[in-house]
């Protein structure tokens, strides 16, 4: 007893001592990032998890006759403490990790499938959810009470609740294999992307390249105490290369490099964790009496079935393909008549659609760049969302942040009143892995009048600052920025009573709405000249420089088209069919690319080993939502465009879809905007396939 008083003291002391078990005394709760240190991290897992498992129990032995308050609200409100450590733990792995953090990373995903496996697997805490769902019609529920019980029972029928015990402990080893290969995958990922690098001493070699690529290498080499200029696999280094460089060996060399990321013969190598992935994914749908992993997850989408997806996907196909081929096929004629290259290659691309794109519209990205420095890019998006939704930004400089290029704002709405807190990262670094996101530290809910406003944060991989430079986007960046910037609008926005139901919290094929809607606004010369002046001079953008981007919008629509769908029949072949045939992970990437090549296969090289979204993310069976969400954003922009793009009231009927996340089935909420369910003939006209 004397041992047990004392362990119970000690465990009591340390999570007295470990901040990310206290309550935060700061601004609106904000993360203490400062006082954080690595070695909390794993006590805060054991200690949140522990107290969970806990509160589970008490709903578990709860003597009551079972309702939606002491089962169903007790259920989504138990784990707030372990909640909040891994929406911080995670976020940090992924936007500023490390060889601790990883270590941690990998032996605390196991621990965390199986706490979930534990709750979904539970026999009494089922048996209660069970109860008031079968007499949820005598309940008298409103609707968004309703569709938390629907989620509940769910997330408990769809994942092993029923199966027998045997089959019960079959699921948890797969979860906890699951989740320790999916981390393995992304650090390997990331340690590739880090590992590369190339150093240029013979100025010969940079030819074509802009002044401020020049410089942005010439620092890179710099950083390492090297000579010359130095490019890396971090996007906003090795595009500006791929786009520009006329050296065609180099962009190859580049190219290959980035191409067989995890796809090398060593300890990185992600072959067998994307073929261990993809069984293990089979085999637990299999176990949950489903065909393959895409009839798993698709019941709980918009699409519905596998067939569905792959009809669209196919359908898309046929009507673009040949644009794409034509867009390839001008490039061809391009790089023949002016270079004598007689077989165009992938790492030709990018090179000669600019080249063309100069010639064909006398617009290059390199001429658009001075205009869109990062911080009016920034202030740009902030004035789009006072124009549509009445919100305001205010920089703090009092809210702690876990890097120094890291920017809090607290957001706040047309009465001033207190909104959100948004987080803005935008320079890569090698903590950070590649890409750009939306997340967030703490969701938003509203239950029993306790309102929780959340804390978002996007992610991105923008060339930093040099000393004679501001940061400047490329056109393609801007779009990202306003992309991702549309994910978290949908987070600050969230105005449901339940966090599970708020803000993204929706289904994957409608997540990427907001954010596909938002990139709209950066074709439109009312939202450009909001921000868009020369870094120099402050000149605003020419109107001849915003038409020639108007009229470039469709370039290259064809191609780009049939990439994105490329990924999708990607994600389908190993989701959506049997894997367990595959032998070769390139052969088969290369029978699911077969139908959407444009280009010549490159041995040697390999996607699947490197697909984060599908291997590390949240996407498996879900990579069409991006081409999915594309009908219902054009859609909605054309009644924006309809009725002018700040319209008051089409923008308060867009907010409302925003606030309402996921508490409303989403084609009732698009409904509900729209008036009508959406149409593909607007996607098809803005990309040019339809008259």
């Amino acid at each position: 007893m004397k041992f047990l008083y004392f362990l119970i003291l000690l465990i009591s002391q340390y999570q007295m001592e470990n901040p990310l078990l206290e309550k935060f005394d700061t601004p609106f709760e904000s993360v203490p990032f400062s006082q954080i240190k690595n070695e909390h991290y794993l006590p805060a897992f054991q200690i949140a998890i522990e107290n969970a498992k806990q509160e589970i129990d008490a709903i578990c032995q709860n003597s009551e006759t079972p309702n939606f308050e002491n089962t169903i609200l007790a259920l989504e409100t138990s784990g707030e403490q372990l909640s909040r450590v891994s929406s911080i733990f995670f976020n940090m792995n992924s936007a500023e990790t490390n060889p601790e953090i990883q270590k941690i990373a990998q032996e605390v995903s196991p621990m965390l499938s199986e706490f979930s496996n534990d709750i979904r697997l539970n026999p009494v805490l089922f048996q209660r959810v069970k109860t008031v769902y079968d007499q949820k019609d005598k309940l008298n529920l409103n609707a968004e009470q309703l569709r938390l019980l629907d989620k509940s029972y769910k997330n408990f029928s769809r994942n092993g609740a029923n199966l027998s015990e045997a089959k019960k402990e079959k699921l948890r080893a797969i979860d906890k294999e699951l989740a320790s290969l999916s981390v393995q995958f992304g650090q390997n990922a990331l340690a590739e992307t880090n590992a590369y690098s190339k150093n240029i001493t013979n100025k010969s070699d940079l030819k074509g390249l802009p002044d401020y690529v020049i410089a942005e290498a010439k620092a890179e080499a710099e950083k390492r105490n090297q000579e010359g200029w130095t490019f890396t696999l971090q996007i906003p280094s090795y595009l500006p290369l791929m786009t520009y460089a006329e050296n065609r060996d180099l962009r190859k060399e580049l190219y290959m490099a980035y191409s067989r990321k995890a796809f090398q013969d060593n300890e990185y190598n992600n072959e067998k964790n994307v073929m261990r992935i993809a069984e293990l994914r089979l085999e637990r749908a299999n176990l949950l009496g489903y065909n393959t992993h895409a009839d798993f997850v698709l019941e709980e989408r918009m699409a519905k079935t596998p067939e569905t997806v792959k009809d669209f996907l196919d359908d898309l196909l046929k009507k673009s393909k040949s644009f794409g081929l034509k867009d390839v096929q001008l490039l061809q004629d391009y790089a023949q008549s002016k270079d004598g290259i007689s077989q165009l290659e992938r790492w030709d691309h990018a090179y000669y659609a600019e080249k063309v794109k100069q010639e064909k519209f006398s617009l290059s990205e390199d001429e658009l760049k001075p205009y869109f420095q990062l911080d009016k890019v920034v202030g740009g998006a902030f004035q789009v969302a006072e124009k549509l939704f009445g919100i305001q930004f205010k920089l703090r400089n009092d809210i702690d942040k876990y890097h120094e290029d890291v920017n809090v704002y607290e957001v706040l709405d047309d009465k001033g009143n207190h909104l959100a807190l948004f987080y803005t990262d935008f320079f890569p670094r090698e903590g950070k892995r590649a890409g750009a996101w939306m997340t967030d530290f703490r969701g938003q809910s509203n239950i029993n009048g306790k309102m929780q406003r959340p804390h978002v944060s996007i992610v991105c991989n923008f060339t930093k600052p040099t000393a004679d430079a501001p940061s400047l986007l490329t056109f393609s960046e801007v779009t990202t920025l306003f992309h991702e910037f549309g994910h978290a609008l949908h987070g600050m926005l969230a105005n449901s009573t339940y966090e599970s139901l708020s803000g993204t919290n929706v289904l994957y094929d409608f997540v990427e709405l907001p954010s596909q809607f938002m990139e709209n606004f950066c074709y439109e010369p009312e939202v450009l000249e909001l921000f868009a002046q020369h870094y120099k001079t402050g000149e605003t953008i020419p109107q001849e420089l915003i038409q020639k981007v108007r009229n470039a919008s469709n370039y290259m629509e064809g191609y780009q088209t049939v990439r994105q769908l490329s990924f999708g029949l990607l994600d389908m072949a190993w989701h959506g069919e049997n894997p367990l045939k595959v032998n070769s992970v390139e052969t088969y990437e290369n029978q699911a690319f077969e139908p959407t090549n444009v280009y010549p296969p490159v041995s040697g090289t390999n996607m699947s080993v490197s697909f984060s979204h599908i291997f590390n993310g949240g996407y498996s069976s879900g990579y069409y939502s991006y081409k999915w969400s594309e009908v219902l954003d054009a859609d909605a922009f054309s009644y924006f465009k309809e009725n002018g793009i700040f319209n008051p009231e089409v923008a308060k009927k867009f907010k409302t879809l925003l606030e309402k996340g996921g508490s409303v089935d989403p084609m009732d909420l698009y409904v509900e905007f729209r008036g009508q369910k959406p149409s593909n003939d607007a996607l098809m006209k803005r990309a040019g396939f339809l008259d």
